[in-house]
Parts: C-alpha cells; sequence; structure tokens
C-alpha cells in the first residue's frame, strides 16, 4: 500500500502541483482551476497519510481509492470529473475525524464553486459543516441542498437534521434567557474576546453563560452549557426551578447532540413539538382564543360579520376541546384538548384540521396511549410532546401546585401557556361570556391582565 500511496502522490503533484506553487492555467481542454484545487487538497492529505505510517484502515484504503479515480478522471480528457469530485468528499467525510472532515468541506466548496445548483454538493456541504460542529453554516447549506432537491421522500431525512439542530440551538437559547443573558451577549461572549469572563467571574452563572451560544461548534456548546449548568446549581442549588428547569433543557440538549428524534409512526405523521417549537411557532404572532358557543359560530359563518372578520384578522386562531359549534371547516390554528375523567381517556377521535394540536394531560402512559389512539393521521402538522403535556403544574414550567378546585379548563391552560412562553405578540379571548365564561378564579387571574374589553372580545395584555 505504501508504494500505491507513493505512486498517487507523485500522480497527484504532477497533474495538480505542489503546495505553494501558482494555480496552472487550464490548457484547452484540461481540468477546471476548481477540480485542480480540489485535486491538491488532496495531495495534501494523501502527504499527511503517507507521514501517518502504515495504512490498515479499510475506511483509508477507501479514500485513497476515491481520490485515484478523481485523479484518473481529471487527467482524462473530456472525462467529467464531478461525481468523482462528489464522492471523494464523502469518502473523506466516511473516514471520520476532523482531518477527513475538513478535507470533504474543502471538496465541497470547490464542488459547489463548480455547480452552484448542485444538490449533492450542498449536501456533502452541509454533512461537512455538520460533523465539524458548525450547526449554524450547516443548516444554511442544507436549506440550499433542500431548495434544490425536487424528491421529497429523498430530503426527509435532511429535514429532520435540520430541525434537531435548530431544536438544539433553541435549547441553548432558552437556557441563556433563564439565567438572564440575552442571545447576543451569549453569542459575543463566545467570540475571541473573553474580557467580559473575567468581570463576570464573581458573578458565578455569568462566565458560563457568557461563553455559550448557538453559534459555537457543538464540542464548544456541550462543555459551556454543563459548566452553565455546573455553576448554576452550586449557586442556587438543584431544588430551584430555574435550575430544574435549566438541567432539564441540558438534558434535551445532550439528546438531541447524540442522535436525531425519531418520528413515532403512530402519530400519523405529525412532526412533536416542545416548550422551544411551540414558543418559535407563537413569535411575533396575534393570536384569537374563540370560545364554542352558538352565539360565535353563527357570527362567524354569517357573510360580512363583523366578528367573522376580527377572527380572520389574526395570525392564529385557537379553539379547545370536542369544537361542536362552529363549523367543521372554520379556521383553527392550534387546538387543544385536555384529557379529563378516569384514564385511560377514551373518546372520539381528534380529526378537525389544525396546524398544531396540544393535549394535556397525566399521567404520562395513559396521554401517551390517547394520543397514539385519538390522532388522525393529516389532521396536524405539529402535536405538542410530553413537556407540554401539564404545564400548569410541571415545575420546569408554570409550576404551580395543585389544589382542590379540580382540573383548569382548557382555555385557562392554554394561556396561561401563552403567558409563560411570552412570544405572542398578542393575545385575545373572544366569545367567553355568559355560558363560556371562565371560572371565578380563572376570571381573576384574567381580569388582572386585562388591557380593554367590549362587546365581543376580552383583550389581553400579556407584556
Amino acid at each position: 500500500m505504501g508504494q500505491t500511496l507513493t505512486g498517487l502522490l507523485t500522480s497527484v503533484r504532477a497533474i495538480a502541483g505542489r503546495p505553494g506553487t501558482p494555480p496552472r492555467a487550464r490548457p484547452g481542454d484540461g481540468p477546471d482551476p476548481a477540480l485542480l484545487a480540489a485535486l491538491r487538497l488532496c495531495g495534501d492529505h494523501l502527504a499527511a497519510l503517507a507521514a501517518s505510517g502504515p495504512l490498515t484502515d479499510a475506511r483509508r484504503t477507501r479514500l485513497i481509492a476515491s481520490i485515484g479515480a478523481l485523479t484518473t478522471a481529471c487527467s482524462t480528457p473530456g472525462a467529467d470529473a464531478f461525481d468523482a469530485l462528489l464522492r471523494t468528499g464523502q469518502q473523506a467525510l466516511d473516514n471520520g475525524g476532523d482531518a477527513g472532515a475538513r478535507l470533504a468541506l474543502a471538496l465541497a466548496d470547490e464542488a459547489t464553486a463548480l455547480r452552484a445548483r448542485s444538490k449533492g454538493a450542498w449536501r456533502l456541504r452541509g454533512n461537512a459543516l455538520d460533523a465539524l460542529g458548525r450547526s449554524e453554516e450547516a443548516i444554511t447549506a442544507y436549506e440550499r441542498h433542500l431548495a434544490l432537491q425536487q424528491n421529497t421522500a429523498a430530503s426527509r431525512d435532511v429535514e429532520r437534521r435540520i430541525a434537531t439542530l435548530r431544536a438544539a440551538g433553541d435549547l441553548i437559547d432558552e437556557a441563556l434567557a433563564l439565567v438572564g443573558v440575552g442571545v447576543g451577549d451569549g453569542a459575543a461572549g463566545a467570540g475571541g474576546d473573553r474580557t467580559a469572563a473575567a468581570d463576570g467571574e464573581e458573578a458565578g452563572t455569568g462566565v458560563g453563560a457568557l461563553r455559550l451560544s448557538r453559534h459555537l461548534p457543538a464540542a464548544d456548546a456541550r462543555a459551556a452549557f454543563t459548566e452553565l449548568v455546573r455553576l448554576h446549581t452550586t449557586e442556587r442549588g438543584a431544588a430551584d426551578p430555574a435550575v430544574r428547569r435549566l438541567a432539564a433543557l441540558y438534558a434535551e440538549h445532550r439528546r438531541l447532540s447524540d442522535r436525531d428524534p425519531m418520528a413515532d409512526p403512530l402519530l400519523g405523521g405529525a412532526e412533536p413539538i416542545g416548550v422551544s417549537g411551540l414558543r418559535r411557532f407563537l413569535a411575533g404572532r396575534t393570536v384569537c382564543l374563540v370560545a364554542d358557543t352558538p352565539h360565535t359560530a353563527e357570527q362567524e359563518q354569517r357573510p360580512g360579520s363583523s366578528l367573522a372578520a376580527l377572527i380572520e384578522g389574526y395570525d392564529l386562531v385557537v379553539r379547545c376541546d370536542a369544537v361542536r359549534h362552529a363549523a367543521p371547516t372554520a379556521r383553527t390554528d392550534l387546538h387543544a384538548v385536555t384529557l379529563r375523567g378516569g384514564s385511560p381517556w377514551k373518546g372520539p377521535r381528534w380529526d378537525r384540521r389544525a396546524t398544531a394540536r396540544l393535549v394535556f394531560g397525566d399521567p404520562l402512559p395513559h396521554w401517551r396511549l390517547a394520543l397514539r389512539s385519538r390522532l388522525v393521521p393529516g389532521a396536524q402538522d405539529r402535536i405538542g410532546d410530553a413537556t407540554l403535556r401539564r404545564p400548569l403544574h410541571d415545575p420546569a414550567l408554570i409550576g404551580e401546585p395543585a389544589d382542590g378546585d379540580g382540573p383548569a379548563s382548557t382555555a385557562y391552560t392554554v394561556l396561561r401557556l401563552l403567558d409563560f412562553l411570552g412570544t405572542p405578540a398578542r393575545v385575545d379571548l373572544i366569545g367567553f361570556e355568559g355560558p363560556a365564561a371562565l371560572s371565578p378564579r380563572e376570571g381573576e387571574w384574567i381580569g388582572s391582565r386585562t388591557g380593554r374589553t367590549d362587546d365581543t372580545a376580552v383583550r389581553i395584555t400579556l407584556r
């Protein structure tokens, strides 16, 4: 293998030149300068392999064979070496380690320079950046791949990977917000200037927070997240609700770092979303919670109705529980339902079309069973995961103790959750008067946040 490697390196240098030599002009039908640059990078990698001693790893052997095929394609007049270039980049990535990932990224850069609309080149670039832990850049490359990919089925794994990387970044953002550090502050602290860390040393958790950022390489982000949790736990104790939430965010971040979330075939194709996903879904949007009453339903369906126009003007329309009066086609962007009575909960399937659905209930095993038996495939795009099933009493969310007044209404649970998340631009209640009025205890909480009322709506200012 040593002689074969030496001979291949000689061939590569003869075609592409040695490190430090100026790029060669393209003679006639000779290789494109980008291909020559890629081949020169391969030569540098071969030289490093030759210096590392005997090669017994099968993956390295396959990489060397790919470089040989690329060299042959580059030296054959009229040959299309682009596919050989992509295969070499993939073999470099499969070889493992930072050196292989860096070579794959460099080859992907040359490939995108050759063919800016190659979906394979952009996916290789995304995979290489992902392997190097450069998540935000990987997302950009993956999105370029998806924009060029016409086969939806072939792109599902890329879509899942993008969702995973974004979810991991959202967890970091939430952790920074939890400890009182702005996302921009965390990103700045992750850069080359560490002077703020010295000033924050006396503040305990400030050091870890300033270092943590979603823009850090994955390994550095994990280390900074670990340090942030350690410092915060030391300062406040493990029983502190904020520390418990921070630990939950850290655990979820580590889970996502280890593997992508698996699609549950029993959820009817819906995408599970957690706290961060719901916060992003609501961010900056106006929301109205519509009561299911005969009067409201009749007004919604009446042509030219001012109430119908009012509802249609919101970004998100929320409806709760079994919607008996509103038309089946009435717009529903978020449907929330509470599982009541003894478990296991049985009932009609949730077939009303909604962009997202939240199901509240406890205990966990019966909640899962209810989802799998009552969700209708295609009736929702997103379904709230287990972190959203009991927001009022979950210590990681609102954390209120259970009282003897019975379970809260679904509308009240939704309102408290929206208030806790804090990202909607505005939240209004429509039609919650008379028989649809909430309980006195719930009404008292709503009254404390009421910004405006009129004949049809209670306007709640959350922020």
